[in-house]
């Protein structure tokens, strides 16, 4: 009996209420309906749900007679939180603080704090003041945010930049004669300039001549701080131990991993391609001759891109730009390469 008096009650209320309370009352209903039915496993609303219930909260006051989903407190905190990020967007500076320095400028802060990543906003200030800009560290410190972040070190390329002077590799290499005989080629290559600072041709690789190799590569205290080389057998037992004794420290590269020691792999691939792969060698002999022309080619004349294009043994313009003259050219292995200069008007 209660039950019917129940349905009887609010079927008059509803007789009684306005049309604009029940569309409301409808819309309220059918869009919790619709959140439900979204996630079966776990209801979650959306930021589209959260506004629309901030919304209705404000506009119709019987909004929580059809609330089933939520806690009306939580209908009033989504509605106070949209609130105040509404105005804190409405009352937003448009042109906070002090003028923008030009673009100019910003991109020359962002320049130096990339190309010196260990400087600070006083020292790039200092620099920049030194150029005739005056800016406050403050103005520094906020635009070099924007170029990269500073390192908790220096990077690699500088590390090796800063060390290559003090590198050199070495690296054995073979050779097929015309009568199918093996030679072993044995040369040393300093990291700074790409210079191939010594070479030498044998028929049978042993420790004594290798380390005699060494030596004359190092004339009058001219060597490396540090050595890079394979694990190789022929150089002996104790050619760490005799290297350290002259000032020379051997660095052993991981075995199979010819990247390690990728100077001397990238000369033994340019004196194949450029050289050997295009000549029959014939005997010991022959080969060390034709190494030596080359090497003095690829030392003095060949450009090399690690090197902006320039050789080894700092390639100078061998004429003026602008000046006037017959260019003349010199053969190379028999003309397999040519060196080119220009004569004097």
């Amino acid at each position: 009996m209660r039950t019917y008096l129940r349905l009887l009650a609010n079927a008059v209320r509803s007789a009684l209420r306005s049309k604009h309370d029940l569309v409301l009352e409808n819309l309220a209903l059918r869009q919790q309906l619709a959140v439900l039915t979204r996630q079966r496993a776990r209801t979650r609303t959306k930021p589209a749900d959260r506004l629309f219930w901030s919304w209705l909260s404000r506009y119709w006051s019987g909004w929580r007679s059809t609330l089933v989903m939520v806690q009306p407190e939580t209908v009033i905190r989504w509605h106070r939180t949209a609130w105040r990020a509404y105005w804190t967007w409405k009352s937003r500076a448009r042109h906070p603080g002090r003028p923008r320095i030009s673009k100019e400028l910003q991109g020359l802060i962002a320049r130096i704090a990339t190309e010196n990543p260990r400087w600070g906003a006083v020292r790039i200030q200092g620099e920049l003041l030194a150029l005739g800009y005056e800016v406050s560290a403050e103005t520094v410190r906020c635009y070099r945010r924007k170029a990269l972040r500073r390192p908790p070190s220096q990077s690699w390329r500088t590390f090796l930049a800063n060390h290559r002077p003090q590198l050199w590799a070495c690296d054995f290499f073979t050779v097929q004669t015309l009568t199918f005989k093996t030679l072993y080629v044995f040369f040393f290559i300093t990291h700074a300039r790409r210079r191939i600072v010594h070479f030498n041709v044998t028929g049978n690789p042993t420790a004594p001549w290798v380390w005699r190799q060494l030596l004359e590569a190092t004339p009058w205290g001219q060597q490396p701080r540090y050595l890079i080389r394979d694990r190789d057998r022929s150089y002996g037992r104790d050619f760490i131990g005799k290297a350290r004794s002259i000032g020379i420290k051997t660095v052993l590269t991981p075995v199979r991993a010819p990247k390690a020691n990728a100077i001397a792999e990238r000369v033994v691939g340019t004196l194949r391609r450029e050289c050997l792969d295009h000549l029959i060698i014939v005997n010991e002999r022959h080969l060390r001759l034709v190494l030596r022309e080359y090497v003095a080619h690829y030392n003095h004349v060949r450009p090399h891109q690690a090197l902006e294009l320039w050789a080894p043994d700092d390639r100078r313009p061998r004429s003026p730009p602008g000046s006037e003259g017959q260019v003349v050219g010199r053969p190379i292995l028999g003309g397999l390469h040519h060196e080119y200069e220009r004569l004097a008007a």
